[in-house]
């Protein structure tokens, strides 16, 4: 609805000589054509105002022409104003003329900064520049600025209007009136108006029949009516014509003067009335659109939910199809889980009724041949042994010599013998013993039957002198090496470590002999013997039991009225009830384990090792004799012998499961390091072994050295067992290690072996 081309809200550029101020006659005004928004024709202004300044300035007017807008925007849709009702139509009129005088203030405003008084003028025309050319005609306007084109069009060459609008007004307008066309703040072009004297203006003037309005400074937009096509501001100038009394229309004049003043003051309350329609119609207007607002924002609102809605459905959708096939895969998972379950329990029902089955035939097989044999058992059982006579036992003892004795017991005495060109043990039972004929008979029996490498080996018997004829044993009993008789050499630990696993190890023989398990029941230091390679075997077996099926039925697998065996040695729940089990051995072997460690008797000892296991000084009551017991086979010992002597049976550990376990990495290392000769020649020979050649655990040269997490080197098999074992903390420094991992020391190794090379020759 601009009246001319947009102007730039930038600077104008310096004026030129066409620019230059120049005066206007008395009483001239000059006409500007600027649009509602300021920032498009200041420059316009701006050029104005400089040109027209100086003494006897013309006042300035502020032209505007307004084009009612065919399209009204309403309800978020734009609505012909054809189909606008007129109260809408001309509520809407009058909130566009409150912003184009809005718009005129600022322009008067900026007059004002310059101390030049400026009039606003507003006309409604359907087309820019025809309101222009009118206006000009009907107010006689005889100088007018007016903008001649865009900025974006503008250009140093430009000579002529470019705009629609200003070539219109150019062409059409009154030749009296001079036009100066402005873009960016430059003059593009001047029309020049045609010269004429005062009265040929006035003659022209009368001619075209059109009266001079002039406009009311003071006037405001709310005081202005149209006048065809043209806001204009009320007249308070206008000529009045006298009457006199003697006129013949006076009276008359007077009742038409009534009559129009009763008409001016129902066309002013009609005009209060219309004015308040046209209020609340702008408020209800407003509060439309401030509706249409919210309506809009909250469907956006709704739309944004409904996808974020469909979003989530579709993905719960997703899921509850997922949720369905591994439902399904579970389904089926459990069902040929349940098919699986039913076929292992028919197969362990079969499984079970051929091993009851099995069972069955055993006992039945085992029945027979007791009934079919049992006149003469003895017999056929002493077939595998020599029968030797009195005299050849006599022979053998020199009489039974004193001095041939080795040992002796409450059974009876052992001799050393010379039989048959080969030395032999004869241990002859005291006759004096009621049981003496039963405790031959149950050792011939057990020895006969079995056979095993740490067990002594029973070479005959002689039923006459009541003798019974063994492997000579040239290291005596485990008593006696404990107690270093005869001066003779203490075991080293390494030993130590070996004969515990022989007794283990014939011991669990015993106990899983089949058909029948065999109760040793006086396991004891006197009863273990040390043949010339230091190997252990087990003998006295004059008290011993075989455990038939008869009390394996039975909670109570052997019951004896009046126990027998070594007091320190005996289970003490074998004590109290005279029930025998094989953990009754399990007892009597932590007694030996606990006597290998410390070397001291077994009174005691039991209370002596848990109260050095409870202050952690384990090594102070360690037998010294042995050498420097490595730490960790130590404490592995003396737990494990405290297992085994717990006053509950239920509670002491099985030997082959849990016991043997235990033993067995340490006598694979005792036996590989009591079997390096070389190893153990040159320490002893040279006596300067490097201690860095030295493994900490088992105290000896290494052969495979790894280094561990904590920065020491191991022998490989000591700190594999070590680890193996639970230990999560260094041998050395007791801290926690970081990690497991175990490195090859290839130096070190390269280094002990060029050692051994070089001692060894």
């Amino acid at each position: 609805m601009a009246s001319a081309t947009a102007g730039s809200s930038s600077p104008p550029t310096p004026p030129r000589a066409d620019d230059s101020p120049e005066p206007s006659l008395p009483g001239e005004k000059v006409y500007v054509a600027v649009g509602r928004e300021m920032a498009e024709f200041r420059a316009t202004l701006l050029w104005a105002l400089h040109k027209f300044a100086g003494a006897g300035a013309p006042s300035f007017v502020l032209l505007h022409v307004y084009s009612p807008p065919k399209f009204l925007p309403l309800m978020g849709a734009r609505i012909p104003a054809a189909q606008v009702g007129e109260q809408e139509l001309a509520a809407y009129k009058k909130m566009e003329l409150q912003r184009v005088d809005h718009g005129l203030d600022q322009y008067t405003h900026l007059c004002a900064q310059g101390k030049i008084h400026a009039e606003k003028l507003v006309v409604e025309a359907d087309d820019v520049g025809q309101g222009l050319v009118e206006l000009i005609s009907e107010h006689h306007v005889t100088e007018l600025v007016m903008g001649a084109a865009a900025d974006m069009h503008h250009t140093k060459k430009m000579k002529t209007p470019k705009s629609r609008k200003a070539r219109f007004v150019e062409q059409q307008a009154d030749p009296l009136c001079k036009i100066w066309f402005i873009c960016k703040g430059t003059l593009v072009y001047r029309r020049k108006a045609i010269q004429l004297s005062h009265e040929e203006m006035q003659e022209y003037r009368q001619s075209s029949g059109v009266t001079h309005y002039p406009v009311d400074k003071s006037a405001s937009l709310s005081e202005m009516w149209c006048v065809a096509n043209t806001w204009l501001c009320k007249s308070i100038g206008e000529p009045q014509i006298e009457r006199t009394s003697s006129d013949p229309f006076d009276i008359s004049g007077k009742h038409i003067l009534r009559d129009l003043e009763s008409a001016r003051k129902e066309a002013y309350e009609e005009k209060c009335r219309r004015e308040k329609a046209e209020r609340e119609l702008f408020e209800a207007l407003q509060k439309a659109q401030t509706s249409e607002n919210s309506y809009f924002r909250e469907m956006k609102q709704k739309n944004e939910l409904e996808e974020k809605l469909t979003t989530i459905m579709e993905e719960i959708e997703s899921l509850t199809v997922r949720t369905d096939e591994l439902c399904a895969k579970l389904q089926g998972e459990r069902e040929q889980r349940t098919v699986l379950e039913k076929r292992g329990a028919h197969s362990d029902r079969i499984i079970k009724d051929l091993m009851l089955q099995r069972d069955k035939a055993l006992r039945e097989t085992e029945a027979l041949r007791a009934r079919k044999g049992e006149s003469t058992a003895t017999e056929e059982r002493t077939m595998h042994i020599t029968e030797f006579s009195y005299s050849e036992i006599k022979e053998a003892t020199n009489n039974f010599d004193h001095s041939m004795k080795i040992g002796e017991s409450v059974y009876g005495s052992v001799y050393k013998g010379f039989l048959r060109h080969t030395n032999v043990a004869i241990k002859k039972l005291n006759p004096e013993t009621t049981q003496t004929q039963s405790q031959f008979s149950q050792e011939v029996e057990i020895l006969s039957r079995v056979r095993h490498p740490n067990l002594v080996t029973l070479v005959g018997a002689c039923k006459d002198a009541q003798a019974l004829v063994y492997e000579y044993m040239p290291n005596g009993s485990l008593d006696d090496r404990l107690a270093c008789k005869d001066n003779s050499k203490p075991l080293s630990w390494q030993l130590r470590t070996r004969i515990a696993s022989n007794i283990c190890s014939a011991l669990i023989f015993l106990h899983s002999n089949k058909p029948h398990s065999i109760v040793h029941s006086d396991l004891k230091a006197s009863n273990i013997l040390v043949d010339g390679n230091n190997v252990a075997k087990l003998s006295g077996f004059g008290v011993s039991q075989i455990l038939t099926d008869q009390f394996k039925a039975t909670t109570t697998l052997y019951r004896y009225t009046h126990p027998k065996g070594s007091f320190v040695y005996i289970d003490p729940e074998y004590l109290v009830s005279g029930d025998l089990t094989p953990l009754s051995d399990v007892y009597s072997f932590g007694i030996i384990l606990l006597r290998l460690l410390t070397g001291r008797s077994g009174f005691g000892l039991l209370k002596e090792v848990q109260q050095a296991m409870d202050r952690g000084c384990l090594q102070a009551i360690l037998d010294s004799s042995a050498g420097e017991w490595p730490s960790m086979y130590a404490e592995q010992l003396a737990e494990m012998g405290l297992r085994c002597c717990n006053i509950r049976r239920k509670n002491r550990p099985d030997l082959q499961t849990e016991v043997w376990t235990v033993l067995e990495p340490m006598f694979k290392s005792a036996s590989v390091m009591l079997c390096s000769l070389s190893f153990k020649s040159v320490s002893e020979d040279l006596g300067g072994v490097p201690s860095y050649f030295i493994c900490p655990i088992l105290q000896d040269v290494m052969r495979d050295p790894l280094i561990a997490a904590d920065g020491f080197t191991y022998e490989a098999e000591a700190i594999r067992e070590w680890l193996d074992s639970g230990h999560q903390t260094s041998p050395m420094t007791n801290l926690e290690l970081p990690h497991r991992d175990l490195l090859p020391n290839h130096a070190l190794r390269s280094a002990i072996q060029e050692w051994l090379q070089t001692n060894g020759n």
